[in-house]
């Protein structure tokens, strides 16, 4: 029969000592002052911070507080919010970049808003110039109507469609015409927002000059 030695209490509180460190050691102050240690996270102390000591007494870190269910919501939606602001901030600081690096002044912001106004200018020239002709075609096909004035439903068939067709032709150029305003207005706008934000990013750069 093997007879086990006895190992001294010392010694057990020494080793448990050791691994307690190397786990790291709790300490905090509960609600009621006490100051508590343990070698793992306090029931008392989920409330509040709790430091964790390494063997030489140093904070090895902090654990925050045990956040209650809506609390962890609360902070989640925090914690998004924050993400979302600082996405929008770096997304606002890489528009402005391209911004700066397209119109470096504003001759060259105008150059372009004049170029696409131009553009627009010459679409929608095309079309008044369709639409005189499309005129010029009316005032004929008009003339022979004058025979049919009394009674047009006698005009022949290829007449009366020959009208019709100018009029739908017509009225399709003068929609598209409109379009154009339109687009010119909002072509201006871009480029109005856009200076207004330029003249407040171009005194920026001569700064750092």
């Amino acid at each position: 029969m093997k007879i086990i030695a006895a190992v001294p209490l010392a010694l057990i509180v020494f080793w448990a000592g050791q691994g307690a460190w190397a786990q790291g050691v709790y300490t905090c102050v509960d609600g009621k002052g006490r100051k508590l240690t343990s070698d793992r996270p306090i029931p008392e102390c989920m409330d509040r911070e709790q430091k964790v000591l390494n063997a030489s007494g140093t904070v090895k870190q902090t654990v925050g507080p045990t956040l209650t269910a809506q609390e962890r919501v609360q902070q989640e939606k925090k914690e998004k919010m924050e993400l979302e602001e600082r996405t929008r901030i770096s997304e606002e600081r890489r528009r402005d970049k391209a911004l700066m690096t397209r119109y470096p002044n504003k001759a060259v912001h105008d150059q372009e808003r004049n170029e696409a106004l131009a553009q627009i200018g010459v679409v929608k020239q095309a079309a008044i110039n369709r639409i005189n002709e499309l005129k010029g075609q009316r005032d004929k096909l008009n003339a022979e109507m004058e025979f049919y004035k009394k009674d047009p439903a006698k005009a022949p068939a290829y007449l009366r469609r020959q009208v019709e067709d100018n009029e739908q032709s017509a009225a399709v150029q003068k929609r598209f015409i409109a379009e154009q305003d339109d687009e010119s207005k909002r072509v201006n706008q871009r480029f109005d927002d856009e200076l207004i934000r330029l003249r407040q990013l171009w005194p920026t750069v001569s700064n750092l000059k």
